[in-house]
């Protein structure tokens, strides 16, 4: 289904709180006390017993313990309405580039605090599990930059201040490694620095020993790779493809990765802090991974990753709110 579709079907808490059953119990209500399924009943006001019952309220036969579709999930104690949550797992799932918090903040008529809250909970429901196995055949590896330019020299030092020494471009710049299964699916991290003893463990854990492994001409991500069969492409030398025994040696799935992931900062988010920079990792990544199927599928396939995560604001680690004009979405 499109956002029109959510818009018209899901227009109150009834009917989203229907839909949202229905992905997590598609076999019956499972009580998140005792994990029992298909043994609870439905709460309803009675003559001769409750009066008040809140709509959604489900009790379990066996452990006898109330509970609705919500607890346990990022959506637990949360006072937006269930239908605002579901208009914008789509529009974050839709959008290839991303929501900004301002964004939901106007479409959804709740305060900016609180989309910003949202998105960074709706974030952590796509984050990936624990890959069940190691990604192999060919991988691509390379490594991006997140920040704006660094600014320094004598126009920029303020009046009494010595000139600031001359850095490195990328000196307040995020480093970001992705390694990406040709045709398949793409794991992304952010490193302090990109060495080949940072860059080592995350190639262990993420591809196996028989991976074909592809990156550029980088002597750092050729000394990490260790005894897999490793290719590199120059671009130094401008080159960008070739073709050895049959086997096409490229980075340009990697690459066009991070063309969406850099498009997202500069035309969505415009900043992420090192802060939250693995949130906004998980989302593109969710996306990418998730590119084959369509904006309905991948919104419903979110929601159910909803299911046993729990985000308090005191855990996302935010700092005083700085309003801006702009939507600086991670400078809090």
């Amino acid at each position: 289904m499109n956002l029109v579709d959510l818009a018209q079907h899901f227009s109150n808490d009834d009917s989203a709180r229907e839909f949202l059953e229905k992905q997590r119990w598609p076999d019956g209500p499972v009580c998140p006390h005792c994990k029992v399924v298909g043994e609870a009943y439905r709460l309803k006001p009675t003559a001769n017993g409750k009066t008040h019952v809140r709509k959604g309220v489900w009790k379990c036969a066996g452990c006898r313990k109330e509970f609705t579709v919500t607890v346990g999930t990022i959506f637990e104690d949360s006072h937006i309405p269930l239908h605002k949550w579901l208009l914008a797992y789509h529009l974050l799932c839709a959008s290839k580039k991303g929501t900004s918090a301002h964004q939901l903040h106007r479409m959804l008529g709740i305060t900016y605090k609180s989309a910003w809250f949202m998105a960074h909970r709706i974030r952590y429901a796509m984050s990936q599990e624990p890959l069940s196995s190691k990604l192999n055949g060919i991988i691509q590896m390379d490594e991006t930059y997140i920040g704006g330019k660094f600014r320094a020299g004598p126009e920029f030092t303020k009046p009494g201040e010595r000139p600031k020494d001359r850095l490195p471009g990328i000196a307040n710049k995020a480093a970001v490694v992705s390694v990406l299964q040709r045709g398949n699916r793409v794991q992304s991290r952010h490193v302090e620095h990109v060495t080949a003893k940072n860059l080592k463990p995350i190639i262990e854990e993420m591809t196996a020993q028989d991976a074909h492994l592809m990156t550029d001409d980088s002597t750092v991500l050729e000394s990490a790779g260790g005894n897999r069969k490793h290719d590199t492409v120059n671009h130094s030398a401008k080159e960008y493809v070739r073709r050895e025994n049959g086997v096409c040696i490229t980075t340009n799935s990697v690459e066009g990765y991070f063309s969406i992931l850099k498009r997202g900062v500069n035309g969505v988010y415009h900043h992420w802090s090192k802060k939250h920079l693995y949130r906004y990792l998980s989302e593109f990544d969710f996306r990418y991974n998730a590119r084959d199927i369509s904006d309905g599928e991948r919104t419903s396939l979110a929601v159910k990753g909803s299911a046993g995560k729990r985000l308090m604001y005191r855990d996302s680690k935010s700092v005083a709110w700085k309003s801006k004009s702009r939507d600086c979405e991670s400078r809090l």
